[in-house]
């Protein structure tokens, strides 16, 4: 990346910009490369779509800007966007400027180093935090065609299974078959539609170093207009995910005994303050968060295969949870059966 064009871009955009510019590239970011800008006196972050050839409607960095402008309007916890460079001669590619929020992120959902309160108080306010994300006017906040109305889960279930197809490097017959039985159990569309985060888990969040409080809400490259209980299966199945810096799930984790909430408590909290007359069946919308999550991880392992992934090395390893993910998903959707 020529720094020195991205720091003649900051000084022309953002008021109050003084150089020079140094900049280190985060290990996060898999779809779309990270940056931490530091100058002498504030940080800054440069998100960036990759180099290369890449799947349609992937990597849409510009949709993060927009609903990033949109949200910190509404007082939402997110990091305040300056500008968006679709100037390909500045860095080859489309990015966009936000700040750098202060805060604590953990990769770990196990919360290792806090104490079982701290851990009630972190779980509570990412509970209240999608709440907040699914209860915003969307006319107020300008985003009444962030995404199609009706039929989400028809549609993005055609949409990642033609991004699956599309970098699909092996046959893979629990997720062929994950596949028709989502299609086989698609849910009637019930016209409820909210913003959707699209990837909410602990680690795309940020939390107040002194009083656990949630500071910001990161990685909004998926988000659109939708179901809100696709957030609340991502959720959960991450949480189904093994533990350690791969997985970064709670499989097997004795989550009573850590004061970490049970799937149920989640799901009966977040329906109390979305004003839901009962806890819904999650069932479909595990198994599809864990069907789209093997076709991202298939997306990151054919571009990691390709030479144009942002840590190569990574994401092979990543794209080894492919198998994973879809028998996690089709077992999911055999519970009970």
């Amino acid at each position: 990346m020529d720094i020195s064009a991205v720091e003649r871009v900051l000084r022309d955009n953002i008021d109050g910009f003084s150089g020079p510019v140094t900049a280190e590239k985060t290990a996060s970011g898999q779809s779309n490369p990270t940056y931490i800008l530091s100058t002498q006196g504030k940080k800054y972050v440069l998100r960036s779509k990759p180099l290369g050839d890449l799947l349609k409607s992937a990597h849409a960095v510009d949709r993060e800007f927009r609903v990033l402008s949109a949200l910190s309007k509404q007082g939402l916890p997110v990091p305040h966007p300056y500008f968006l460079s679709e100037d390909l001669s500045v860095t080859g590619t489309m990015f966009y400027v936000m700040d750098f929020s202060e805060g604590r992120n953990f990769n770990d959902p196990r919360l290792n180093d806090k104490s079982a309160a701290d851990r009630l108080v972190i779980y509570d306010a990412m509970n209240a935090g999608l709440v907040a994300i699914h209860s915003v006017d969307l006319a107020a906040a300008g985003l009444q065609d962030y995404g199609k109305a009706g039929n989400y889960f028809e549609r993005q279930l055609s949409r990642w299974t033609g991004q699956y197809r599309t970098s699909e490097t092996e046959t893979i017959a629990s997720m062929d078959n994950l596949i028709n039985w989502l299609t086989e159990n698609l849910p009637p569309d019930d016209g409820v539609v909210t913003l959707v985060h699209g990837d909410w888990r602990i680690d795309n969040l940020l939390f107040d170093t002194k009083t656990n409080a949630l500071t910001a809400i990161l990685d909004w490259e998926l988000s659109t207009l939708g179901h809100p209980l696709a957030d609340l299966g991502s959720q959960l199945m991450q949480w189904a995910m093994p533990v350690g810096p791969d997985g970064r799930g709670l499989a097997g984790v004795d989550r009573a005994a850590l004061g970490i909430p049970s799937d149920a408590e989640y799901i009966a909290q977040y329906a109390q303050r979305r004003g839901m007359s009962a806890s819904p069946d999650m069932r479909f919308y595990i198994a599809f968060s864990f069907f789209r999550m093997a076709a991202i991880l298939q997306g990151v392992k054919k571009r990691a295969l390709d030479g144009n992934a942002s840590n190569p090395e990574k994401g092979l390893k990543l794209g080894t949870y492919v198998g994973f993910c879809a028998q996690s998903g089709l077992d999911t959707a055999n519970e009970g059966s």
